[in-house]
């Protein structure tokens, strides 16, 4: 996800789309929190807009959860109670409403 590259870089005027597909293509290692974008787009740009993140998923995979913290994220997806695909969802959600306005 480099700002050099057009088709992996989220930009402000991207469609909800774009979004959702440059963060499902985004390298993101189950297990690993090191060097890892995703997690850092929830550190680094949803926990200080908005203080949360919400996990939707059904029952047989854990079901919803809502993060308030970026710690317990972070502890979740190393130990595995957070798939990369969940995680990956989320963000791109997150991220897109924060950039709505934007569009706008």
């Amino acid at each position: 996800m480099s700002k050099s590259d057009p088709n992996s870089a989220i930009f402000m005027e991207d469609s909800a789309k774009d979004v959702e597909s440059k963060i499902k293509k985004a390298f993101c290692p189950e297990l690993i929190v090191e060097k890892n974008p995703i997690l850092d787009y929830a550190k680094s740009i949803i926990f200080p807009a908005r203080d949360y993140l919400s996990i939707v998923r059904k029952e047989e995979f854990g079901g919803n959860k809502t993060y308030t913290k970026y710690a317990d994220l972070e502890k979740d997806y190393a130990e595995g109670a957070l798939h990369p695909g969940d995680l990956k969802k989320a963000v791109a959600i997150a991220i897109n409403e924060l950039i709505e306005p934007v569009r706008q």
